[in-house]
């Protein structure tokens, strides 16, 4: 029997009023200073770590 490598599948998360990349990457991942991780993840759609909106839809990658 093999074990195969399963990559973890990211989550989504939708901004909320007061959201930063800082606050949604402590929540996720328990340190705020992983917010480029979420950044590289949704670019292009994000052009600037600190121009997020309401209602986005963000990508929320597994960290490895």
């Amino acid at each position: 029997m093999t074990v195969e490598n399963i990559e973890p599948e990211a989550q989504f998360h939708t901004v909320v009023s007061e959201d930063t990349l800082g606050k949604i990457a402590k929540t996720y991942y328990g340190n705020a200073m992983k917010y480029p991780v979420i950044f590289e993840a949704n670019k292009p759609m994000l052009t600037d770590p600190d121009k997020i909106y309401l209602g986005q839809g963000l990508r929320i990658p597994a960290l490895d």
